[in-house]
């Protein structure tokens, strides 16, 4: 249940901040095609039905999807997320994210940012904290990770994302990362999802590999509903019956939330193929079916990689499948336009 006002009005959310305080409501302000609009929103017993008698200028609301910030009841426009480095995600622009599973060595994410930032990529990936489905297998080099990826991305003027495991590292990732990622086993993670959604930087969900759409924007309602407005849908692939590929590439998902929502989608063909051959064809679906952006495993030397080398491309690869994604992504732009 929901009650908005239009921008002007502060004078009256503060006069009234201490009845909206004790009906358990909470504030957020949002750009819509009518300027920014302030939204409160609390439980159904909150007794909203007394906010029209306060003020004219509240306009009460009852949205016919559970979530309401995710959706399109009130923000009607695209969400555009702004990072520091000047780089956009959302909109009309095609965002590359690009890097190796698993930070390994300076040496090697040196080489990686390199390769990625000479191809298009702005925002280098690499995971310091691995979840892995073993307790044997590499599981990250930790906070030492996060300075060697650091250091990479600010030689080569790239912005930085990295998965979160433990609500706990949360002040100290946030110190080197641009993005925060949530993996796919925690999308459905709630105390997790509210802890980044106070931490002050953009959130890059994935889609878990059995969560259907409405949950999957549920969970990005958890992370909008503390306040923070800058969440990245992410696509990954789900889990089917099929066993060709790592998990099946849900194409659908992207025009469906792209419908649904005005959080930007980037897509991961790399943990959907599982197999670097897979990639450019998935990659280049993403784009033309209207993706903001991808996210590509990106290493120097896939045999020698201590994580997912089976699904990762060379420089050399990422660089041939880059200028067909220029390509096509040109293309759609002169089609929207």
């Amino acid at each position: 249940m929901i009650i908005l006002t239009n921008s002007g009005s502060d004078n009256e959310l503060k006069e009234h901040s201490r009845f909206f305080e004790a009906s358990g409501l909470r504030t957020y302000t949002v750009s819509t095609s009518r300027g920014p609009v302030t939204t409160l929103m609390g439980p159904e017993h909150a007794g909203l039905e007394q906010l029209p008698q306060l003020s004219s200028a509240f306009q009460h609301i009852r949205p016919n999807v559970p979530y309401v910030l995710a959706s399109k009841t009130i923000k009607d426009t695209p969400t555009i997320i702004r990072l520091p480095n000047g780089i956009s995600i959302g909109g009309n622009n095609l965002v590359i994210m690009a890097g190796p599973c698993s930070v390994e060595s300076e040496k090697q994410m040196n080489e990686a940012a390199r390769a990625v930032k000479e191809s298009g990529a702005s925002i280098l990936r690499g995971g310091a904290f691995k979840p892995r489905t073993s307790p044997y297998a590499f599981q990250g080099l930790g906070f030492e990770g996060l300075k060697m990826m650091r250091k990479a991305a600010d030689r080569e003027g790239l912005s930085v994302v990295t998965e979160v495991m433990d609500a706990d590292d949360i002040p100290v990732i946030c110190e080197y990362a641009d993005i925060l990622q949530v993996g796919a086993r925690n999308c459905q993670n709630f105390a997790l999802l509210k802890k980044v959604g106070r931490a002050g930087k953009p959130v890059l969900l994935k889609r878990g590999m059995m969560t259907t759409i409405e949950e999957f924007l549920m969970a990005a309602e958890y992370i909008l509903s503390e306040g923070n407005m800058s969440v990245i849908l992410c696509e990954r692939g789900i889990r089917t019956f099929e066993t060709e590929t790592r998990n099946t590439l849900d194409i659908s998902a992207i025009p469906v939330l792209k419908s649904k929502t005005h959080l930007p989608i980037v897509v991961d063909p790399s943990h959907a193929a599982g197999n670097w051959k897979l990639i450019e064809p998935l990659a280049l679906a993403a784009v033309a079916a209207g993706a903001d952006g991808l996210i590509i495993e990106v290493h120097p030397t896939p045999e020698t990689a201590l994580c997912d080398g089976k699904q990762s491309l060379r420089p050399d690869k990422f660089a041939s499948m880059m200028k067909k994604i220029n390509q096509l992504s040109s293309i759609m732009a002169a089609h929207r336009s």
